[in-house]
């Protein structure tokens, strides 16, 4: 008997033991956590390392995460896809339409981490841990530049445009109601004295939704991160994201309370990556403007053609019986013939190949132009296969553009959308195309038919009607 306690009091010892181990990490690697059966710490970095999946629960935005010509992109996105390599498991990303959510989904355990440019505040502090910052930036208001094509008298412009904080006074801006917008501006008013019409929204609306409403003059003012501003601004070139109306606030990842390990191993990551040429580039890539090579990036030849390309352009286009002025109106759109270009998400070249798609085609940043001309069009014959169901060409041609711009995922989304609400699913004008100027809204991208999730619609709305445009030009001048 008493030989028999001994054993339970040793076997009960070494228990303790091993859980003291496991939560303190001492005397383990990341190879050893995951051979281990779950434990209590099973919602903390141990029960990642055993499931092999860091899950997190992000907005669908420009900062965040999203799907750009088939890629998945992000600044919090690539920032957790390199920690989720060091810790060698998945990156499963869980996209919340409703950003009230946010924290009641990570403190039920849908998500380990919340990423969506989560600015750290007092009242936030009492719901969740955040982890150590990663970025800092201010809020900024976002309006209209002044429309010059319409008449408006300089007296005019005044009362509407706002060049100091004061002029908010009797202001009508619509911001997240839940959001630290929300609470600058009413404090704002404290500080200025006087009331500001401040028009509360649900989170199902983003931040982006209401940029793209100020840009179209839905409505006259909103609030963001200058960080998401200086993204936008790219996208709409009707928006002033130029005043400063906070201090600076950290952003950083939101985590569970009962998570201090993941914290802990998180923190210590940052503080090394943020400090390696990995996360400048990634932050040049989303954040800073993009600079063009010096050099001429508009060509005319003294024979009177489009380029000194046109030979390698009508070479080309008649392996695949690819209409080569067509091709010559989307190169001329992408980079106006440069093939130095540079643009968003590091896309290069004259065809603009994203990263992670130009070398499946044998393009590279280097590549000669005959190279990226010949790999364009062979990237451009394998969209056209996928809509051979469209029979006539010139329609079938405006699907291949959107395809082109936005990713074939998303349209194929917004026929699927068109054909829900009684739309022509082959059909691009004030069809297919009505649905994709829809996929910035959550009421559309969160509809389980939707797989691609959000795009900037109003871009691929602008994209193929301008090239189809220019296409029409140039089938008039050759």
């Amino acid at each position: 008997m008493t030989l028999q306690k001994s054993y339970i009091t040793i076997c009960f010892s070494l228990v303790l033991t091993g859980v003291f181990l496991l939560q303190t990490g001492c005397g383990s690697d990341d190879e050893d956590a995951r051979k281990r059966p779950l434990t209590t710490t099973d919602n903390d970095l141990p029960g990642i390392l055993k499931k092999g999946k860091l899950r997190v629960l992000a907005e669908n935005s420009s900062t965040s995460y999203f799907i750009y010509r088939g890629k998945r992109m992000g600044f919090e996105y690539e920032l957790l896809r390199e920690f989720a390599e060091d810790l060698g498991v998945e990156l499963e990303i869980i996209t919340v339409n409703d950003l009230n959510e946010m924290t009641t989904r990570l403190n039920s355990d849908e998500g380990d981490l919340i990423a969506c440019n989560y600015a750290v505040t007092r009242d936030r502090q009492d719901v969740i841990n955040f982890s150590r910052p990663f970025y800092q930036t201010n809020q900024v208001l976002i309006q209209r530049k002044q429309d010059t094509t319409k008449e408006m008298s300089d007296e005019a412009w005044k009362k509407y445009h706002v060049s100091d904080p004061l002029q908010l006074a009797k202001k009508k801006v619509d911001v997240w109601k839940n959001s630290s917008y929300y609470d600058r501006l009413v404090n704002l008013q404290d500080e200025i004295g006087a009331t500001i019409y401040i028009r509360p929204t649900e989170g199902n609306q983003s931040v982006e939704e209401l940029i793209e409403m100020v840009a179209d003059g839905a409505i006259d003012y909103t609030v963001a991160e200058r960080n998401v501003a200086q993204i936008n601004e790219k996208f709409y070139d009707n928006l002033d994201v130029s005043l400063a109306i906070s201090f600076k606030q950290n952003i950083a990842f939101g985590l569970r309370k009962d998570a201090p390990l993941l914290k802990k191993r998180l923190d210590a990551w940052l503080t090394k990556f943020m400090k390696k040429e990995a996360f400048r580039f990634i932050k040049r890539k989303y954040f800073d403007p993009y600079k063009q090579p010096a050099g001429t990036t508009t060509y005319a030849t003294s024979k009177g053609g489009l380029s000194p390309f046109d030979h390698i352009m009508k070479a080309e286009a008649q392996k695949y019986g690819f209409d080569w002025r067509l091709l010559a109106a989307i190169i001329y759109h992408e980079s106006k013939f440069n093939p130095n270009a540079r643009a968003f998400g590091g896309a290069y070249g004259m065809m603009q190949f994203m990263p992670g798609t130009g070398p499946k085609f044998g393009v590279y940043p280097s590549s000669s132009p005959e190279v990226q001309i010949r790999g364009g069009m062979k990237y451009i014959d394998k969209i056209d296969k996928m809509w051979k169901d469209i029979a006539d060409p010139m329609e079938r041609n405006k699907f291949i553009l959107a395809s082109y711009n936005a990713g074939a995922g998303h349209i194929k989304d917004a026929q699927k959308l068109a054909a829900k609400r009684g739309l022509n699913p082959k059909v691009w004008e004030d069809n297919v195309e009505k649905m994709v100027m829809n996929l910035g809204k959550r009421e559309y991208y969160s509809d389980p038919v939707v797989s691609s999730g959000a795009l900037r619609g109003n871009i691929t709305y602008k994209y193929v009607r301008g090239i189809m445009a220019r296409y029409e030009s140039y089938k008039s001048m050759f």
